[in-house]
């Protein structure tokens, strides 16, 4: 296992406080600010430590309202707002420094037969196999790709990464607002369903609102591009291991008021559709 993924399975351990009261932590590798998915992951466990474990996360709404200090410990309040015959309901508030910084809310549900459908995986699509690793594809890219960029992309991380679409790191072109990425595990996730929940969710936030700067000919790298996370919502429709590849598949239907919106599908290896995702983001030019 790396050590990135042992972090990862670390910071989502909470320390609980009090009865609704937990404690997270933030890896210290010298972001500015806290990783979205790191937030999300965070709150759905401390959301799930309140609910029966009979009972699975089906969907998670929430929205980000100040960027998170990675210096501090974040504090996890749990609202228990309804428990149902069936169903759940969890509101989570994150905090730092006296002030609100993120909010969640999600559902849980006992597991129930029922209308069973799902669209398909898209066809023709690279196996993961067949595409260039991250550190590949930067040792193409070396004499090309900003020092900062560099960094980014041969960071240890919890997720291997390997896009599909690269025309968006190498060109400036307007490109149609679709994506297919490929992410995987570096290492085994614990055969714990809120735990693999949890571990998606942070996956999730990963390359989401990127899709959203294609048709502008624009990258998360662009220093002109001021660029956060707004919202995040996400259905879990089937379990899965997370133990071999995933394929996120993106598009992005509108920008608009310095506003993006993306959308994704989590598809596992063999066609299983996982979750759905959508995100809008911040899509803000920057001033002199």
């Amino acid at each position: 296992m790396s050590s990135a993924m042992q972090e990862l399975l670390d910071i989502l351990n909470l320390e609980k406080l009090e009865h609704n009261l937990f404690r997270g932590r933030s890896p210290q590798v010298g972001w500015q600010r806290v990783f979205g998915g790191q937030v999300i992951g965070q709150a759905l466990v401390a959301a799930q430590r309140t609910v029966a474990p009979e009972r699975h996360v089906h969907s998670l709404h929430c929205y980000f309202m100040r960027p998170g200090d990675p210096a501090v410990p974040i504090i996890y309040e749990v609202d228990r707002i309804r428990d149902g015959s069936s169903f759940t309901t969890r509101r989570v508030v994150a905090i730092q420094h006296g002030q609100a910084i993120f909010a969640l809310s999600a559902s849980f549900q006992v597991d129930e037969q029922g209308l069973e459908h799902q669209l398909s995986m898209p066809e023709g699509v690279p196996a993961p196999d067949s595409l260039r690793s991250q550190a590949q594809f930067m040792a193409m890219l070396s004499a090309e790709v900003p020092e900062a960029i560099r960094r980014y992309w041969q960071r240890e991380r919890p997720v291997e990464i390997r896009p599909v679409n690269v025309e968006h790191y190498t060109t400036n072109d307007k490109l149609p607002p679709f994506q297919h990425v490929w992410m995987r595990a570096t290492g085994p996730v614990p055969g714990d369903r809120a735990l693999q929940a949890a571990v998606l969710a942070y996956f999730s936030d990963m390359t989401l609102i990127d899709t959203a700067t294609f048709p502008h000919g624009r990258s998360v790298f662009d220093p002109e591009l001021q660029m956060a996370s707004l919202d995040h919502a996400m259905w879990f429709h089937r379990p899965d291991s997370l133990n071999d590849w995933l394929l996120y598949t993106q598009d992005s239907p509108s920008s608009r008021g310095a506003r993006g919106l993306s959308r994704g599908s989590i598809y596992s290896r063999n066609g299983v559709l996982i979750a759905s995702v959508a995100q809008e983001g911040l899509l803000r030019m920057r001033t002199k």
